[in-house]
């Protein structure tokens, strides 16, 4: 499959250790997921989908920050339900707030967790505004005139 990074799960396990307890198949699945955020297409603006390439790493971390957002943990407690970063924390009878102010929608998304930060950063030049111009301007004054005799 040219121009499509396949999920190397042996990559996985050496990279983020401490994501080996989620089991091969779902990890496949948050791989899926994650390819909706990072275009694994041979058309994708990541040109470099080979083995260590640009693309490769990035699909391997967002599918680590999908992972880390949505498995039950190690000790079998449940993925936790709190959406954006830590304001505040207490201890005596356990408070917990939570913010997304001052962020733009993607990067507070992508801000939850360690391995989303770094997908949010390695992907910034890919965010900037590109011109495609959809035709090319003709240039040639004289074309309309010539067979108009």
């Amino acid at each position: 499959m040219d121009g499509i990074v396949l999920f190397d799960w042996s990559f996985f396990l050496l990279r983020y250790a401490e994501l080996s307890y989620i089991g091969e198949p779902l990890l496949q699945l948050y791989w899926n997921e994650a390819a909706v955020f990072c275009d694994n297409t041979p058309s994708s603006p990541i040109q470099d989908a080979s083995v260590g390439g640009l693309r490769y790493m990035v699909l391997h971390m967002a599918t680590a920050h999908v992972a880390a957002l949505n498995a039950a943990s190690s000790a079998g407690a449940p993925a936790s339900t709190l959406v954006g970063r830590i304001a505040s924390a207490g201890q005596g009878s356990v408070n917990v707030s939570t913010t997304l102010e001052g962020e733009s929608a993607g990067r507070a998304y992508w801000a939850q967790t360690k391995y989303g930060l770094a997908f949010w950063q390695a992907t910034a030049r890919y965010r900037q505004f590109r011109y495609a111009s959809k035709h090319g301007r003709r240039m040639d004054v004289f074309s309309p005139l010539i067979g108009s005799r």
